[in-house]
This record gives structure tokens, C-alpha cells and sequence, in this order.
């Protein structure tokens, strides 16, 4: 199911809310997924150059059972802003949508571009590089990152749609 909300709108409603309640992050994502619209509980991961928590992340389940439904989830990877590694390839993507992953958000690099694009997940970085991370098991998950100045905590709301994306101390809809 396509999750129906507009970034624009949900900024228009919460544009005076105080920034730890609802941030946006900057324009410098792209679109590397199928699903060009996505929105999910944040899970975050820190790490430089080094996916081996990004594999594990994705490669777990992407939702949670709620009485209400299944949720989805959202990864958001503070790579550092690195571009010289890509820290989710195809097989990595593939495992996300396998998995159930709303959507992930990587401040860093991405590789395998034509096959992330088939797959149904949302996927955004800010750049493709066909250059592959060493695993060397380096990393944090669980804890605030900041994505491109932006602080972005587990358990906040990430929504993403071709104008932006926004998150959110709170489900916003």
C-alpha cells in the first residue's frame, strides 16, 4: 500500500513546531528505489565506510506488528557523507525489500544503481559509487545521528516523497 501524504502539506502543518519535533533535511538525496514515496518508524545506524551493520539492519525484519497494523520501517545510515564507498548495493537492496523495509536513507553512497531501481523499496543518497565497503564489523546502531546537520533519533518518523523529506518525534497521520 502507497502511504498517502504530501512533504509540502506536512510542512505546511508543523512549519512552527520547534525543531526537535519536526525537522527537514536537506535537498541533496537521490532517488535510487522503486518506491518513490515511503514513510516509517526510524532505525539508525552510524558507521564510515564500513556496511556491516547496514547488512545486518537489512537483512532483519523492516516492520513491526502493531495492533494496528503492520509498520513499517525506515533505515537512515549517518555514513559520514562519505563518498568514496557505497554502503548499500544490490543485494543489500534486495534484502531490504525482501524484508519488508519501507524505505532507506543513506548519507553516503549507493552501487548496483540499475538494480536498486527494480527494486520495491525506497532508497536515498546522495550519490552512486561502484566502489565496495571492507567489512570490518565498525559501527553503532541504536543511537541520534546527524544527517547533514539534521538529527535524526531511532524511533522518530521519516517521511520521503519527490518534494523532500521530513521527520518527526511523532507519527504524523
Amino acid at each position: 500500500m502507497t502511504p498517502s501524504f504530501a512533504t509540502c502539506d506536512l510542512c505546511d502543518a508543523h512549519k512552527n513546531e520547534v525543531p526537535e519535533r519536526f525537522r527537514v533535511l536537506p535537498p541533496v538525496f537521490k532517488d535510487f528505489g522503486a518506491r518513490r514515496v515511503f514513510c516509517g518508524l526510524v532505525v539508525t545506524v552510524k558507521c564510515f565506510e564500513d556496511n556491516t551493520l547496514v547488512k545486518a539492519a537489512v537483512e532483519s525484519d523492516g516492520f513491526d506488528e502493531t495492533p494496528a497494523g503492520r509498520i513499517g520501517k525506515v533505515l537512515v545510515v549517518d555514513g559520514a557523507g562519505s563518498l568514496r564507498r557505497a554502503l548499500l548495493g544490490g543485494n543489500l537492496g534486495a534484502a531490504a525489500a525482501r524484508n519488508g523495509w519501507a524505505g532507506v536513507v543513506i548519507d553516503g553512497c549507493v552501487r548496483d544503481v540499475a538494480e536498486l531501481a527494480a527494486l520495491d523499496v525506497g532508497i536515498r543518497a546522495l550519490a552512486s559509487m561502484p566502489m565496495p565497503t571492507e567489512r570490518k564489523n565498525l559501527g553503532l546502531r541504536d543511537l541520534a545521528v546527524q544527517i547533514q546537520g539534521v538529527w535524526v533519533h531511532p524511533g522518530d518518523w521519516l517521511y520521503a516523497d519527490a518534494d523532500g523529506i521530513v521527520v518527526s518525534a511523532t507519527r504524523l497521520f
